[in-house]
């Protein structure tokens, strides 16, 4: 008895598109991709970013930097190895110590003494005179009496003058004691001010060399991203042409067919054979009636 085998196949043209489908992938997969066109890549840091990093080393009393072509440090120059407070913090030690008010004496100080003492002498003279002017009212003029009073205002005049001269250099040197105190202050003031000015100034250039850094990245990225796009855009149209084809041969209705009779293994059997033949008279007798 013969057996007959059934093939099914998609319709011609779907059949002639997949395999014009294969040939274009196989071919598409032995082309390698460029991926070192997209590979990762970091910005390097800009000038912004590079003033603010000298900086801060000119501050720490390092040098000259270097940089690479990324803008990274490869390098310290010799500096003077002193920080940028230290020259404030050294002016506060130099207003220190017992001879500190020396730089703060006034200029004026011994002509204002001059002058004291010189009106102080012509009062002192004035009343000398007036002790004379007394003894000869009372009729003791060149007496033992007029002599001692005359006495003890020399004496006393004396000892005034130098208290007066004594408590004129000591508000000199107070004051200029305090000159010096307020200096020191000042200095240290400075001292203690200059790193948080200096800090600022490193912020706001490490802010703006940030902020540039990022606009560099986001170029480098989306340049990346561009080039992986093209490079991976024929392997998308492949995909999609794949899929519009596998589709259309899924949602195909009816299938092209072939058949193919080949002999049947084996001998048949009666019964077989009855039932062969039977229906083979039954449709020739239903073809011609």
């Amino acid at each position: 008895m013969a057996e007959q085998v059934t093939i099914s196949k998609p319709a011609p043209y779907l059949e002639a598109a997949g395999e014009k489908y294969l040939d274009v992938a196989a071919q598409l997969a032995a082309k390698p991709v460029n991926v070192g066109a997209f590979a990762p890549t970091i910005a390097g840091q800009g000038p912004l970013a590079q003033a603010a990093q000298q900086q801060a080393a000119t501050q720490a009393g390092l040098g000259t930097l270097q940089f690479n072509e990324q803008g990274a440090v490869t390098g310290v120059g010799t500096g003077t190895g002193i920080a940028g407070y230290q020259p404030f913090l050294q002016k506060a030690q130099d207003y220190m110590g017992p001879t500190a008010y020396q730089d703060f004496e006034s200029p004026y100080q011994q002509e204002v003494i001059s002058a004291t003492l010189s009106e102080f002498d012509k009062q002192r003279q004035i009343a000398q005179q007036q002790i004379a002017a007394s003894a000869i009212g009372a009729g003791a003029f060149g007496g033992g009496r007029e002599g001692v009073q005359l006495a003890e205002f020399g004496a006393q005049s004396l000892q005034d003058r130098g208290l007066l001269e004594a408590q004129l250099r000591q508000q000199g040197f107070q004051q200029a004691q305090q000159a010096a105190g307020l200096a020191q202050q000042q200095a240290t003031g400075l001292a203690s001010l200059q790193p948080s000015l200096a800090t600022t100034t490193q912020q706001q250039l490490g802010a703006a060399g940030t902020q540039n850094l990022a606009y560099q990245q986001a170029v480098i990225d989306a340049a990346a991203q561009g080039a992986r796009e093209s490079a991976y855009e024929p392997y998308q149209r492949m995909q999609f042409l794949g899929s519009t084809i596998g589709g259309l041969m899924s949602g195909y209705p009816q299938p092209y067919m072939s058949s193919t009779t080949g002999a049947a293994s084996g001998t048949a059997s009666p019964l077989s054979q009855a039932l062969g033949g039977a229906a083979t008279i039954y449709g020739l007798g239903s073809l011609f009636k």
